[in-house]
């Protein structure tokens, strides 16, 4: 399989969840082994997760004072597409919102032309287990794949009925991705929407880009999109995540209440040992 790349340069336009400003991004091809490349104020920040400085409630890149940060529903978009290369200029440290999943992104991103690339494609395939638990018992764990994919078991339980316990469990394949996983949107409690707007943040958000639960209602008029949208959103983050190993990884994982934190510190620990993995 060879590496792929866009054929030319697309824009993308929105509004940063915190700032509430507009935010423009460039998607421009690259050259063969260049990975995933974010350009900010003239700085370029590979997607990579050694480079990932924040995981409160988005993935951040940071570098030599630059931060592009909201990048995981993007790159969830890129892997399944399976763009290897590309360069990603934002006018913003926030990647625009769009609708809260990676819908919007994707249904710009698949229309566009694609160029193959002389080089093969890179994997990365798990040889043997790999865990991150916290001090909760919330754990995320990497090992060796029953098909040649990417194969997530994401359990999270919630107090609210309306969540309550849900499961996601299925290769992520392209067919999977687009009806499951990418119309997810983000969800949150109304108290932490309050909160965070006391604060200065969330000056984007709406019900037009997250769902917002109050006890035991759902703020949005519509209701959920998919069924399970909240732990398929959590899938949706995940793979954006575990693209920044700078791979198209082969595992299976299994993840129970994690989060973007838990998702860079596997990295971490896959790539602390080489015995871990081996690269395809």
């Amino acid at each position: 399989m060879k590496q792929q790349t866009f054929e030319k340069e697309i824009e993308i336009k929105g509004v940063g969840l915190h700032s509430g400003l507009d935010s423009v991004l460039k998607i421009m091809p690259a050259e063969e082994n260049t990975g995933i490349v974010f350009e900010q104020n003239g700085v370029l920040l590979k997607a990579l997760y050694s480079n990932v400085q924040d995981t409160r409630n988005c993935t951040l890149l940071k570098k030599d004072g630059a931060v592009v940060s909201t990048i995981e529903h993007l790159m969830a978009s890129l892997y399944i597409l399976g763009i290897d290369n590309a360069y990603i200029k934002c006018s913003n440290p926030e990647l625009p919102i769009m609708d809260g999943s990676a819908k919007m992104f994707l249904e710009k991103l698949e229309k566009e032309n694609l160029k193959e690339q002389n080089a093969s494609r890179r994997f990365l395939k798990v040889l043997r287990p790999v865990r991150f638990e916290d001090e909760r018992g919330n754990f995320i764990e990497l090992s060796s794949p029953r098909t040649e994919g990417l194969y997530i078991r994401f359990e999270i339980e919630f107090a609210s009925k309306i969540v309550g316990k849900q499961v996601f469990e299925n290769t992520i394949t392209p067919d999977i991705f687009l009806n499951q996983i990418a119309p997810a949107r983000t969800f949150c409690e109304k108290y932490q929407i309050d909160y965070l707007r006391s604060v200065g943040l969330i000056k984007g958000g709406s019900l037009e880009n997250a769902v917002v639960l109050d006890g035991e209602k759902i703020l949005n008029p519509e209701g959920f999109r998919v069924e399970n949208e909240c732990v398929n959103h959590k899938v949706l983050d995940l793979t954006g995540d575990l693209y920044t190993s700078g791979f198209f990884i082969l595992a299976d994982v299994k993840a129970y209440k994690t989060g973007h934190f838990h998702n860079n510190e596997i990295l971490k620990k896959l790539f602390e040992n080489k015995n871990n993995y081996e690269i395809l």
